[in-house]
């Protein structure tokens, strides 16, 4: 018989568990720790999270890198979505939808070009007439210095020092340093401004296929919605370019009439200008608007630039009470201040791009909520029309004051 001491080792092998994870070792006190042995799952776990943190930088890095052609897009869409109504018009009468956005996109060009040639032309002459005049100006300063002050200065002594001076000198080389700046950041407008109007072209002329192709990637239910979504964008964004176009024209023709009676220079142009900017930047372009006619016409006669302010205040109450309640009743009706404050977060979040985009943008978000939005009728309570109730015998705010105070008994003679 074999001893018992050379089989034990073999039969405690056999029972050993076929699990890889090693056995708790005893510690010196004699408690037990697990197995050290790294999980399977940690590793791989590891790799993901590595992998989504660069997934995460490259898109990241890609959204900041084509954060300017993003914006572009943005833009050509709306401008897209804005001129859709008058393509659809021309090409439900038999013309091609590509010549029929062709023709609008060429009208908004030249309206845009001959809008800046006419600025362009009245800024020339008003830089021509301030050059021309300016050594009579430059005589009637030195006069009065030399009344005021009892000096001896001459027109040719100033000119002079100006033209050796070191801060003409500086100013010249600052100038053709900057000219450069100017030219890129000139050529970099142009090329946005035509990157925009290629994608705002093709977004208007492939705007059926387009859709087409939107909705072939969703479920007949999602489809509906999203046409839904479409035409209410369609609808305020072309509502809210042709209303502001109408005042825009009915602004100008008004400020045309005040300027051309009083006799102030470039009135057609400045008819023009008041019309655009008061129009295109809500609230308050009106009054921005208005400065550079009361400039203009403070050079004339100091009065007429009180009389044009005193029109721009005007008209800026009749256009707010009566001309735009009618005209965006149908296609843009938002609350004043839900108007401003959305042109104070667009250029918060796009500059000038997204002050000019945020009211039809917020227009067709408004709309889109109230076609899902479920509304209740209002109960018939006077705190809903600001008239406030009160419980009978409580009286008002005076009365209370004046009702003498009640005084609590003590301890001390309440238990007497």
């Amino acid at each position: 018989m074999a001893p018992t001491d050379d089989i034990q080792p073999a039969a405690r092998h056999a029972a050993a568990p076929t699990d890889t994870t090693p056995p708790d070792r005893p510690s010196a006190d004699g408690a037990v720790v697990p197995g050290t042995r790294m999980p399977r799952w940690l590793p791989r776990a590891m790799v993901l999270a590595l992998a989504l943190v660069a997934a995460f930088q490259l898109g990241s890095w890609a959204f900041h890198q084509l954060t300017g052609l993003l914006i572009n897009i943005l833009i050509a869409f709306f401008l897209a979505l804005a001129v859709e109504p008058a393509v659809s018009w021309m090409a439900a009468r038999g013309m091609r939808r590509g010549l029929a956005t062709f023709l609008v996109f060429l009208g908004l060009t030249i309206a845009v070009a001959g809008f800046f040639t006419l600025l362009g032309s009245m800024l020339a002459g008003q830089i021509i007439k301030m050059v021309e005049g300016f050594p009579q100006y430059l005589d009637s300063v030195i006069h009065w210095v030399n009344q005021t002050f009892h000096t001896n200065l001459r027109r040719v002594d100033v000119q002079e020092g100006l033209l050796h001076s070191d801060w003409l000198r500086k100013y010249a080389q600052n100038s053709a340093a900057g000219v450069l700046d100017v030219s890129a950041q000139v050529l970099g407008g142009l090329f946005q401004l035509l990157t925009v109007s290629l994608f705002s072209f093709y977004f208007a002329a492939d705007g059926p296929r387009l859709r087409r192709a939107l909705c072939s990637v969703l479920p007949p239910a999602r489809q509906a919605e999203v046409l839904r979504a479409w035409e209410i964008a369609v609808d305020k964004t072309g509502g809210y370019l042709y209303s502001r176009g109408l005042m825009a024209l009915i602004s100008g023709i008004a400020h045309y009439i005040l300027l051309q009676a009083l006799g102030v220079p470039y009135a057609p142009v400045l008819g023009v200008w008041v019309g655009f900017v008061s129009q295109f930047i809500p609230t308050i372009g009106t009054y921005l608007a208005g400065a550079l006619p009361m400039l203009i016409a403070f050079t004339v006669n100091p009065w007429y630039a009180v009389w044009v302010l005193v029109f721009v205040v005007v008209y800026q109450q009749f256009e707010n009470y009566v001309l735009q309640p009618k005209l965006t009743a149908k296609s843009v009706d938002i609350h004043p201040a839900v108007a401003f404050g959305s042109v104070i977060a667009g250029t918060a979040l796009l500059g000038a791009v997204g002050a000019l985009i945020a009211i039809p943008a917020v227009a067709t978000l408004q709309a889109f909520l109230g076609a899902y939005v479920k509304r209740y009728a209002v109960t018939d309570d006077p705190r809903v029309h600001g008239h406030r109730t009160r419980e009978p015998g409580s009286g008002g705010l005076l009365t209370r004051l004046r009702r003498p105070a009640v005084r609590r008994p003590g301890p001390e003679e309440s238990s007497s």
